[in-house]
Formats: structure tokens, sequence, C-alpha cells
């Protein structure tokens, strides 16, 4: 076999590596999303659950992992794209996997906030 036909296939290894890179960020940011679901089902499910912010705080742990699963998911995917270089696909840009890392992260966080700051009606505001 020539020089040629193993360049030709680490090029082709090389570019499935990018590829699977690709979903496993994917994989990754939906993690993220069931994370955020998991959160949400939790306050709207258990939200009477005595001390009346044990519910939040639950559902604030798991929106929170959806942010940090996010944000590792984009550092690993970026730092895994920059050594590779890509042949016979395109590449996923660095920035648009940050774009959508930090969107899902923010989304969580505002969220996270969102639901402290809920008024149940049984719970008095202050006093």
């Amino acid at each position: 076999m020539g020089d040629d036909a193993k360049f030709d296939r680490t090029e082709l290894a090389e570019d499935r590596t990018i590829m699977a890179v690709e979903r496993t960020f994917a994989g990754w940011i939906r993690t993220a999303f069931a994370a955020i679901g998991i959160g949400l089902a939790f306050k709207a499910l258990f939200g009477e659950l005595e001390p009346p912010w044990l519910a939040r705080v639950i559902a604030t742990i798991f929106i929170l992992l959806a942010a940090f699963l996010a944000i590792t998911a984009e550092r690993r995917a970026c730092r895994a794209v920059t050594r590779m270089k890509s042949h016979s696909v395109d590449a996923p840009d660095a920035p648009h996997l940050r774009y959508v890392a930090w969107a899902v992260a923010a989304g969580a966080v505002v969220l996270a906030i969102a639901i402290w700051l809920m008024r149940n009606a049984d719970v008095p505001l202050v006093g």
C-alpha cells in the first residue's frame, strides 16, 4: 500500500473524529436540556414540599448542572476541533459551539433565578 492510501485513510479518520466530536457536543447539549427539563418538572410536580424552598433548591441544582454541562461540552469540543484539521467535511466553527453553549448556560441561569423570584400564592413575600 502506497503512502497516498495511508494518507487518505488518516485524513478520513480525522474527518470521522471531527464528526464524532460534533455528535458528542450535541449529545451533551441534549443532556443539558434534559437536566433543565428535570429541574422544571421537579419544581412543577413537587412544589408543595415542606419546607417550601426545598423544591426550588432541587430544581436549581438540576438547572445549574445544565449550565455546567453546556460550558464543559463547549470547552472539550473546541479543544478537540482545534487540534484536528478537516479534509472532506466541514468542521464546526468554535464560535458557533460557544454561542450554543453559552446561550444554553445563560438560559439555565436566568431560569434558576426566575424560579427563585416566582411567588407562590401560599407563601408571603415578606413578613
